[in-house]
């Protein structure tokens, strides 16, 4: 059986997480998981969230929000999210791979996860 040590969000909800990021679960119980969200631990309903043994190695190709003010409309129908410091980037083009510009990481896109296509 796999022991979970890793979770994002699966469901458009409104909290402390980034969509399409992947956090380090602290707890976890049969209804709730406590994730490390910048150094402070965070309860999420366990319903909410993708589990994983293994935390991700490929960029996140998330959905762009709408009628958010601070997002920048320029960026396109998606944008992607780093799975090594969680940094939004925009997606020009439909890159193979992507360079962070935060953590200078490189990664390939995960264009073939449907995340979020359904919310």
């Amino acid at each position: 059986m796999a022991t979970f040590q890793w979770a994002r969000l699966k469901a458009n909800i409104k909290c402390a997480l980034r969509k399409g990021a992947w956090y380090r679960i602290l707890k976890l119980t049969s209804a709730d998981a406590v994730l490390d969200v910048k150094g402070k631990p965070v309860p999420v309903p366990r319903g909410s969230l993708q589990l994983s043994p293994t935390p991700a190695l490929r960029w996140t190709v998330v959905p762009s929000p709408k009628d958010a003010p601070r997002f920048p409309t320029t960026w396109g129908p998606s944008y992607g999210v780093c799975p090594n410091c969680r940094d939004r980037a925009q997606l020009e083009g439909h890159p193979g791979s992507l360079r962070c510009h935060r953590c200078n990481g490189y990664f390939e896109v995960a264009w073939n996860e449907a995340y979020l296509a359904a919310g």
